[in-house]
């Protein structure tokens, strides 16, 4: 569910302390300030320590760029996040995904043309949406190719964008401006 207006307004510019302001300027994307960081910036505990563990899920993660965004797509797509899903479309892209397969996350890891690894990935976001858990035979596949920090950052990332996909919705957090959602 997609809420037409926000449960917490992000926080104004004229709000923003010190602090706040060096965290956002920091966070910004071509200069711009998302509304993920403005709404997240009226709790500024949360958002400075939470910033250094997304850091390390989008920029640091031993994963390889164009996988990351496979799981926090299909993520995305089953917590019905539409921000996350729009922000993600746009990196995906950056990343090598095409248009085509990110249409083709929202079917999962069943639809024609996946490699078996991209399947492999996709089922291990479904296992973990759906059981909290991934199963011997995906676990098994998955460290074929992945070793233990692979393994670990790929839960992680899961988890981390389940968790925002959670805070996106129920807080009600607008899409940026030239920013589409499930179009």
């Amino acid at each position: 569910m997609f809420l037409r207006q926000p449960r917490i307004e992000p926080l104004a510019e004229e709000q923003w302390d010190d602090e706040t302001r060096e965290l956002l300027e920091r966070s910004s994307v071509e200069g711009r300030v998302l509304n993920i960081f403005r709404t997240l910036a009226v709790h500024p505990k949360l958002l400075k320590r939470w910033l250094v563990f997304g850091g390390h899920v989008l920029f640091k993660s031993s994963l390889p760029p164009r996988e990351r965004e496979l799981l926090i797509l299909r993520t995305g797509w089953l917590c019905r996040a539409e921000y996350e899903w729009g922000q993600h479309a746009v990196i995906g892209k950056q990343t090598g995904l095409t248009d085509e397969e990110i249409g083709r996350i929202k079917e999962g890891p069943d639809a024609v043309g996946w490699n078996e690894f991209d399947r492999t990935l996709l089922r291990a976001v479904d296992e973990l949406h759906e059981h909290a858990f991934i199963s011997d035979g995906t676990w098994q596949a998955l460290g074929e190719r992945y070793d233990a920090q692979q393994l670990i950052d790929l839960i992680f990332t899961v988890g981390q964008y389940n968790l925002v996909s959670m805070a996106l919705n129920t807080l009600g957090v607008q899409l940026d401006e030239g920013v589409a959602g499930f179009e």
